[in-house]
């Protein structure tokens, strides 16, 4: 039974895949989004492969579960817009929003993203030598190193803006 419902699901899916996944290519933004919503709508397939209608009804029946996939995920995007809206509004108080002028943040970008993390680390998390040895699994000695480089590479940077004196980057509180 297990061969026959599998020969069957290998069959639905060589004959519709192609044109499943250009119905979700042409209905998503993305072409992660259409894959998505193809193996989930594949998934469904094969859970409910019983239900599957049989001949050319079967690509009618794809699209249908695609659609209703499709409304799912849109769903669920709108929720978590809302939501992201909900806490951007809500920790707005919390934090001074820099402004995009700003030179600090102009260079802080321009940095590799190691020097990025490890400044982060430092100045947002509060995060000690030791602390932040332990998170990257390194020595205190090379947390230090890492972290003078990261600075001096700052420095550069701001300088290079025309931001001018340099910046010591230590724990905020």
């Amino acid at each position: 039974m297990d061969e026959e419902r599998t020969a069957r699901f290998e069959a639905v899916y060589t004959a519709t895949f192609a044109h499943l996944l250009g119905y979700a290519l042409r209905r998503c933004d993305c072409q992660e989004d259409a894959a998505d919503v193809v193996a989930e709508t594949f998934a469904i397939a094969w859970r409910r492969l019983d239900s599957v209608p049989p001949g050319d009804q079967t690509r009618l029946w794809l699209y249908g579960v695609a659609r209703n996939v499709l409304a799912n995920q849109r769903r669920g995007a709108a929720r978590r817009a809302d939501l992201s809206a909900a806490l951007a509004a809500e920790v707005t108080g919390f934090y001074e929003q820099p402004s995009e002028d700003d030179a600090v943040r102009r260079a802080f970008r321009t940095l590799p993203a190691d020097d990025r993390e490890l400044l982060s680390l430092v100045a947002w998390e509060g995060l000690d030598h030791g602390e932040i040895a332990v998170l990257l699994r390194c020595s205190r000695n090379a947390v230090r190193i890492r972290l003078h480089r990261a600075r001096k590479r700052l420095n550069r940077a701001l300088a290079s803006t025309g931001a001018g004196e340099p910046v010591l980057i230590r724990r905020i509180q």
